[in-house]
C-alpha cells in the first residue's frame, strides 16, 4: 500500500509542477487562460497552490449541466465577468456520476463532458466582455 501511495504522490507532484509551469508561461507571455478543475475539500490545488480560484460553481445544474458536480475555475490574465444571461435554461436530465455506465465513451470521459448549454452560459456570463 505504501508503494502505491508513493506512486500516486509522484503523479500528483508531476501534475502540480506541470500546471504551475503552464501558468508561469501564461503569466510571462501575457496569455489569457481559464483553468477548470473539480472542487472538493480537501483539494490539492485549493490547499497548496498559491493562486486561489476565481470562481467556484457549487452546482453546475443551475446553469444547465448534466451534473451537480462542484467545479473551480482560475482566470489567468483575464478578469471574470459578471454578465446577466436572460436566456431560459432548458431542462437537462440529471446524471449521477456513480451511476454512469460504459457506452460510446469511457466513464471517465463521460464524467468530464460539459453540456453545451452550460458551456454557452458560462462563456456568456463569465468570459465575454459586455
Amino acid at each position: 500500500k505504501l508503494e502505491y501511495s508513493m506512486k500516486l504522490h509522484d503523479e500528483l507532484h508531476e501534475l502540480y509542477e506541470l500546471i504551475s509551469m503552464l501558468v508561469v508561461i501564461a503569466e510571462r507571455k501575457g496569455l489569457k487562460m481559464i483553468i477548470e478543475n473539480p472542487y472538493t475539500q480537501p483539494h490539492y490545488l485549493t490547499t497548496y497552490w498559491c493562486i486561489k480560484p476565481s470562481l467556484i460553481d457549487k452546482n453546475r445544474r443551475n446553469d444547465g449541466d448534466y451534473y451537480e458536480k462542484p467545479t473551480q475555475y482560475w482566470f489567468i490574465n483575464c478578469q471574470i465577468q459578471n454578465n446577466l444571461d436572460f436566456e431560459p435554461i432548458e431542462f437537462v436530465p440529471k446524471k449521477v456520476i456513480s451511476k454512469v455506465k460504459k457506452g460510446e465513451y469511457s466513464v471517465q470521459t463521460q464524467r468530464s463532458m460539459i453540456h453545451p448549454q452550460y458551456a454557452r452560459r458560462f462563456i456568456k456570463q463569465y468570459v465575454l466582455e459586455a
